[in-house]
């Protein structure tokens, strides 16, 4: 009876074993089948768009950098500079079955002011300017259509003028750019209310 006991056991265990591999294998199955996007857009300060994209359930990553410009692998003083023709922008990964790209277009245009050429806020400058950067023809259909939503439902004194530009080669800022608004929040605060960034969008789109 005992030697039953222990052969049962084992065949118990041996099924457990089993089945648990097997679920693992589903779910590593699943992950592979996950194809994430990309969306690039510039809104002006890097930090900010960036803190606006880290909060949107669904997107995996959002890195700072620079696109849209003649120069290869440009640094924050030459961007700053003004003459690499580069926006400062995000690259925002995220997951197509959790967010849309439809959303993540909503957002951009809520926090930005859609009407001010080569300039955001305090930041004046075409490496400030607002442009949304698209991956393939689909976004750029997506991105004509919220657009004109936009221009429909809102009555703005000027026109539109952020730029939809195909994207080509982006370039990630400098580690202390990333998730700047995390590693120093004062001063990243400071720069916000003191860029009057809230209080425009507020006046722009109403209250958040």
């Amino acid at each position: 009876m005992k030697g039953m006991k222990y052969f049962l056991f084992n065949i118990g265990l041996a099924v457990l074993l089993i089945g648990g591999m097997a679920a693992l294998s589903q779910e590593s199955l699943a992950t592979e089948k996950t194809q994430y996007a990309k969306a690039t857009f510039a809104g002006g300060c890097f930090w900010c768009m960036e803190e606006v994209y880290e909060k949107v359930d669904g997107v995996v990553s959002v890195v700072s950098g620079y696109t849209g410009g003649h120069l290869s692998n440009p640094t924050y003083e030459q961007v700053s500079a003004g003459g690499t023709g580069h926006a400062e922008a995000v690259e925002v990964t995220y997951d197509p079955t959790k967010v849309t790209y439809q959303r993540l277009l909503e957002m951009f245009w809520h926090n930005v002011d859609p009407t001010t050429p080569n300039a955001q806020f305090c930041d004046h400058g075409n490496q400030y300017r607002t442009a949304i950067f698209y991956h393939d023809e689909k976004q750029k259909m997506l991105i004509d259509e919220s657009k004109l939503a936009v221009e429909s439902s809102k009555s703005f004194p000027q026109p539109i003028v952020t730029e939809i530009v195909p994207f080509s080669v982006f370039f990630s800022a400098e580690d202390y750019h990333q998730d700047f608004y995390e590693k120093n929040p004062v001063r990243y605060k400071f720069y916000k209310w003191n860029c009057g960034r809230s209080q425009r969008l507020e006046e722009l789109w109403g209250k958040p």
